[in-house]
């Protein structure tokens, strides 16, 4: 559809976010509405939106409240454009805002709109916490009821348990592991040494640091509630401290994962710009890169494949239908959900025996350049507010292409569920 030579060609104009802040800091108090808000407040600043009226606003949150069923619409109200732009929620795990994007990319390339925001936030610190289901049985029999005896006895059915909070879960229901133990059993299928993670997760914090202490962020981060940049980043980290860590998800002595080499639950929210070229134009806006392809994946991670190697599978996809190598590409955005998620999904590209016999090729997509792998850090170090991440990723790679003038870039982010979502951007 992106790429039919048919269809209208996708601009991503840019996009802003609020600092990425680590859970149950800077932004406990915050809702999701209320980051997002900000998030777009800041758009709409940025490219001079107040009262317009674009095309579409898609965005999700993966946690939330029942409160926030009509979470898009009423963040568009909150930030300045008109109450004329719809919008709609969207869902996909840690993919959420990058399929966002791309479904607000497919109405533009339909021409069905000629406008619109991708985004997405994730407040681990305002968690709805629920109680067990008998309890909410008990509470939904007195709402029913209609005579005394009804409103009567279902409270001697109550028992102090009841009270007892259950909080979200962040394991698979199907297999009853969590993200981190899924990948630890992935991480020891491919070989993956502590070393090498704990390589990445450093790499992450400097290219971070180095990144914002250039300026580099400080047109696409808005302040928020007075702070001004990502507090996960770790300056001052060394491959001695993390290596001193203990691993948290198998901490038998094949353990490989710790909290350094893992992304930190964090909060935040971010929101990209897309557009018709026409659309730019008209308004005077810049076009940083266009959005060409996109491919979403999903493996059966219950007895068959690991949790978070979708991606694989649709970037190579996804290179068949746009007819290029893995080499062919100026950028690299791979989503660090864990060091060793990374790590795994380069290893797999450069197998002979995986690529023949999972994606049917006759010979390895093989390496890429690690000097062009999340250049200005990655999730390691920013944080990852699950639902936020993709669109984080999408500015980062527009504004990289932009300042470049030319190339391409690729785009990978894994979710939970086993799925994969990715995309393909290119220089205006």
């Amino acid at each position: 559809m992106l790429h039919d030579g048919r269809s209208n060609r996708v601009a991503v104009v840019g996009g802003t976010r609020i600092p990425f802040c680590r859970a149950h800091s800077i932004y406990r108090h915050c809702s999701n509405m209320d980051m997002m808000s900000a998030a777009l407040s800041g758009l709409v600043t940025k490219y001079d939106l107040k009262g317009q009226t674009l095309g579409d606003v898609a965005l999700g949150a993966v946690i939330k409240h029942s409160r926030d069923w009509n979470l898009a619409r009423e963040s568009a109200l909150e930030c300045g454009l008109s109450a004329r732009t719809p919008g709609v929620d969207v869902q996909r795990a840690c993919g959420t805002s990058i399929e966002a994007c791309i479904m607000i990319g497919n109405k533009i390339a339909l021409g069905q709109i000629d406008s619109g925001i991708g985004g997405g936030t994730d407040s681990i610190s305002d968690s709805p916490i629920v109680y067990p289901d008998s309890y909410r049985r008990i509470v939904l029999q007195l709402h029913r009821a209609r005579t005394f005896p009804q409103r009567i006895l279902p409270w001697f059915r109550l028992r102090p348990w009841h009270f007892k909070p259950e909080f979200p879960g962040v394991t698979e229901p199907r297999t009853g592991l969590s993200m981190g133990e899924s990948m630890e059993i992935t991480a020891q299928k491919w070989d993956i040494s502590r070393e090498h993670q704990d390589q990445l997760a450093l790499a992450s914090h400097m290219k971070a640091a180095a990144a914002w202490d250039a300026g580099w962020y400080e047109d696409l981060v808005v302040p928020f509630m007075d702070c001004e940049e990502d507090n996960n980043i770790r300056r001052d980290s060394t491959f001695e401290k993390l290596a001193k860590l203990k691993p948290v998800f198998d901490k038998s002595a094949e353990g490989t994962m710790t909290a350094g080499n893992s992304t930190p639950l964090t909060d935040g929210a971010a929101a990209v710009l897309l557009a018709s070229e026409d659309w730019a134009r008209t308004k005077n806006l810049p076009i940083a890169a266009y959005l060409t392809h996109a491919k979403v994946a999903a493996v059966n991670f219950v007895n068959d494949e690991g949790l978070l190697m979708a991606p694989v599978y649709a970037v190579s996809e996804m290179l068949r239908e746009a007819n290029l190598r893995l080499q062919d590409f100026d950028f690299y955005e791979i989503h660090e959900a864990f060091a060793s998620q990374t790590i795994a999904t380069l290893k797999a590209w450069q197998s002979e025996k995986f690529c023949r016999d999972r994606l049917g090729r006759n010979e390895p997509l093989g390496p890429i350049d690690l000097t062009r792998l999340n250049v200005k850090g990655g999730s390691i170090a920013i944080g990852h507010p699950f639902a936020a991440t993709g669109a984080r990723i999408v500015a980062t790679m527009a504004k990289l292409l932009a300042e470049k003038g030319s190339g391409r870039g690729l785009i990978s982010v894994c979710t939970a569920g086993g799925m994969g979502v990715t995309a393909i951007l290119e220089a205006a």
